[in-house]
């Protein structure tokens, strides 16, 4: 997209008909279907050996429903995008974007609930090859179209890429379907309508983030809301690699939940947070030590500017500082999720950090234009972690937060000194090549050396399965 497209009016436009498979994609393959779907055909298999019925109870209302969502998506195109950026350059381009795009709803709701359903068989090939036949779908037809269509290739590429997500899934998933030996209840009482609404809304909340941002960037320059989305997909890279670890665990989460062991509950979750912290705040003193070259490596090629590469890189060093926030929102809503019936403190927590990103993002525009609404995003997300965090304690498990806090600074601490270690590692040279690779060798090694040795999470972390972790594979 960067070399083909650059950082422009029509890249603007087509991020807005992005929103659409944005929003979904949380919405109906990673978040809310999967906080809702694994925990249920988690339940379906231990207590009646088949997912069948179920897929067969939940698939036809759900296609039928999410078409109903993408015909009102296609007939409300030039509403919506007026709605969400009322200043943007060029309407007519993102309308047509919009209506591409919306395939994406149901194809993305048929893939999340095959995603779901072999994550919680245990098979986690087929879900994790998803995105590459989507990618697959999107780079070919921007290859095959650009010419003709221009910006819209990408948008009908996002569409095929969509079917193509369904297709990589569909053997495996035919093949977990497997007759029941018992019959399931009703499925008026599988999904409970309270237990969707509530995760729905923590869902939406959160994609909120973005609705935001892309509102308040219309109408500045043509090509930041551009950057921003270059900056926000580098960033959000180490966030989807450590959150893969949650993924993993979630299915055990899910089993320890339905059988009411909380004190096995509070240690995957204890767990998962301080992995993923290690990971995702080693990441963070990277990409502030070296984003630019980051950037520059990706993206500064083709018709990808000196100028929208250094806006770029500005902002992909403020979002950095929100992704411990937003894996720990990704932490703490599995924990939540995993509980049978409805939970409406994720939500609540979410809204309270979409108003601090509304204010945040609304005073700091006018100052200090795209980087403000990068740390609007920062600090709304961080918000909302903080207090989904102190729901779980409350409402989950009673997570120990002095054990935790003491692995956290310690962890906070490497990142600060491995960022130290990056500035002045990648100053001693100019090519955005071994600049990144030196400052990236120097944030290891610092972050090791300071969070590893005697770090109290690694009793945490490194210790050897539970008895829970051992039992729950042997059953699965």
């Amino acid at each position: 997209m960067a070399h083909t497209f650059g950082a422009g009016r029509d890249t603007d436009a087509f991020l807005i008909g992005w929103m659409i498979p944005e929003t979904a994609s949380p919405l109906l393959i990673e978040d809310a279907m999967a906080l809702l779907a694994v925990p249920l055909v988690t339940r379906a298999l231990r207590d009646r050996g088949s997912a069948r019925p179920l897929a067969a109870a939940v698939l036809p209302p759900l296609v039928g429903a999410l078409s109903v969502v993408a015909g009102a998506l296609a007939l409300g195109a030039p509403a919506l995008v007026a709605a969400l950026a009322p200043g943007l350059a060029s309407p007519e381009d993102a309308v047509r974007c919009v209506r591409a795009a919306a395939v994406t709803v149901v194809m993305f709701g048929v893939a999340g609930f095959m995603s779901a359903t072999l994550r919680a068989h245990g098979r986690f090939g087929p879900p994790a090859a998803i995105y590459l036949a989507y990618n697959a779908g999107i780079i070919a037809s921007i290859l095959l179209l650009r010419d003709r269509c221009g910006v819209l290739s990408a948008a009908v590429g996002v569409a095929v890429g969509s079917v193509f997500m369904v297709l990589a899934q569909l053997p495996a998933f035919v093949r977990c379907l497997r007759p029941a030996p018992r019959a399931l209840p009703s499925p008026a009482t599988a999904l409970l309508p309270a237990a969707v609404a509530s995760v729905a809304v923590f869902t939406l909340a959160r994609q909120a983030q973005v609705f935001a941002e892309r509102f308040l960037g219309s109408g500045l320059a043509a090509g930041t809301i551009s950057e921003l989305n270059y900056a926000q997909k580098v960033a959000q890279v180490p966030m989807v690699l450590s959150l893969l670890v949650v993924t993993v665990t979630f299915p055990r989460l899910a089993l320890a939940s339905a059988e009411e062991d909380r004190r096995a509950v509070r240690d995957r979750v204890e767990r998962d947070i301080l992995h993923v912290s290690a990971l995702v705040l080693a990441a963070t003193a990277f990409l502030v030590a070296c984003g630019g070259d980051v950037v520059a490596l990706l993206f500064r090629h083709g018709a990808f500017g000196a100028d929208a590469a250094d806006g770029t890189a500005r902002i992909l060093r403020v979002y950095a500082l929100g992704l411990w926030g937003q894996t720990m929102v990704g932490v703490a809503a599995r924990a939540f999720f995993a509980k049978r019936g409805p939970m409406w403190r994720p939500a609540l927590a979410t809204a309270c950090g979409l108003a601090v990103t509304g204010v945040v993002g609304v005073v700091g525009v006018r100052f200090w234009g795209a980087p403000a609404l990068a740390a609007a995003n920062a600090a709304g997300i961080t918000a909302g972690a903080l207090l989904m965090l102190a729901g779980v304690r409350a409402r989950v498990a009673p997570i120990r937060f002095r054990v935790l806090a003491r692995g956290l600074v310690r962890l906070g601490v490497a990142a600060g000194a491995a960022c130290a270690a990056g500035l002045a590692a990648r100053d001693a040279v100019t090519a955005p090549l071994p600049a990144a690779l030196l400052g990236g060798l120097a944030v290891l090694a610092v972050f090791a050396l300071v969070a590893l040795p005697r770090a109290p999470v690694l009793r945490l972390v490194l210790r050897p399965p539970s008895r829970f972790a051992r039992r729950s594979e042997g059953l699965r």
